[in-house]
């Protein structure tokens, strides 16, 4: 009985194992103390419901990703901060699921919390919304940091996946410490190998990415 439920382990572990992309790692096996908070894993995002293809709050993305993100927790750790993730690999079939909602005008649940100063019907026209992600690639990410000892996150301005020029890098309508927090960011992740994507101050794609212009579909669990 013993040596079936073993084999029976095994198997589903391998299973498991398998579905993971040769080249991706779980970012929570190589990164310590790692925060993590997947909001397309529930309805706590811009759109208002669980997102296609995260079934799973686990963070998914490349080795050389993962590896790059590991110094930057070092790093931070130093001065008492870390890294949370809000999304690193995603799947282009929530991609897809992002650009069937875009083309609902009319469900705007989440506009006065996500858009309130942006038309909806110009969420392509000014870059939030696209059919391609360079998430899809696994090397890019979306991420803030806290505080270690209380979790709580470092006042960038605006929350995640705010939709404006509040969220924009350059913002001189932000308080000095909102700055300085900003700025501490971009230094980190730039001079650790990542560039920056100036209209949203969370988002970063690791230079030298490894499957750039490859778009998995596999889903994240």
């Amino acid at each position: 009985m013993k040596f079936t439920l073993a084999l029976l382990l095994t198997f589903f572990t391998t299973i498991c194992v398998a579905q993971l992309r040769e080249g991706f790692v779980y970012a929570q096996d190589i990164i310590d103390d790692l925060a993590v908070e997947l909001r397309y894993c529930n309805d706590d995002n811009f759109v208002g419901q669980q997102i296609d293809g995260y079934n799973k709050e686990v963070v998914i993305m490349t080795d050389l990703a993962a590896k790059a993100l590991r110094k930057i927790q070092d790093t931070l750790k130093t001065q008492g901060l870390g890294i949370k993730i809000y999304d690193a690999y995603r799947p282009q079939r929530a991609v897809n699921h992002f650009v069937r909602w875009a083309k609902q005008i009319n469900d705007t649940l989440q506009k006065e919390a996500y858009y309130p100063n942006v038309k909806k019907r110009n969420l392509f026209s000014q870059g939030y919304i696209a059919s391609k992600s360079r998430h899809s690639s696994g090397s890019t990410l979306d991420l803030t940091i806290i505080n270690l000892e209380t979790g709580e996150e470092l006042d960038m301005g605006t929350p995640y996946d705010f939709f404006g020029p509040e969220s924009w890098v350059v913002n001189n309508k932000l308080t000095k410490k909102q700055q300085e927090n900003r700025q501490l960011l971009q230094h980190v992740m730039l001079t650790n190998g990542f560039r920056n994507y100036p209209k949203e101050w969370w988002h970063f794609t690791l230079r030298g990415e490894p499957y750039r212009n490859q778009y998995f579909d596999f889903p994240i669990e």
